[in-house]
């Protein structure tokens, strides 16, 4: 297994390399031999709760995962609480890996959590589904799922 200084350091790269506006991004399998390899890692999942419990959800231990809504079930209405929830469960040091169901609002928690302090804030690439494959599934392209990452169906 790759250290999590390495990890790190790749998705760090990634970063600068592709001009992220936070710290980096990683695979889902970088991020979760970071979190096997560093305890005080905390993986935030953004979907809505309704995804997790519909769809699934990682499964790492609970002091290294956490749920805050990007967006809100029903509606789809931005959570006006994500920075307050955000707060809660994660200090401005903590390194933070954003994961949502195909990569898209993760990249946006990421750069909003970095613009309010938290400089350890990482995209995990591919999300939890992946894209859709030509016949609209997912988990059969890419993502933590399709990578055999353990997770929790519903």
């Amino acid at each position: 297994m790759t250290t999590s200084a390495t990890i790190l350091a790749q998705a760090r790269l990634l970063g600068q390399t592709e001009n992220l506006p936070y710290a980096g991004a990683m695979t889902p399998q970088q991020a979760y031999d970071l979190l096997l390899s560093d305890p005080t890692v905390k993986l935030v999942d953004v979907r809505t709760n309704a995804e997790r419990d519909w769809i699934g959800r990682v499964a790492i231990p609970e002091t290294q995962h956490a749920a805050v809504e990007w967006n809100v079930y029903p509606g789809g209405t931005s959570n006006p609480n994500f920075l307050q929830e955000l707060a809660q469960i994660a200090d401005k040091d903590t390194v933070l890996l954003f994961l949502c169901r195909g990569a898209v609002r993760s990249r946006h928690a990421a750069k909003l959590a970095t613009e309010h302090g938290y400089a350890n804030s990482f995209d995990v690439l591919e999300g939890f589904e992946g894209v859709k494959d030509a016949d609209g599934h997912r988990k059969n392209v890419n993502g933590w799922c399709k990578a055999g990452l353990p997770w929790l169906g519903a």
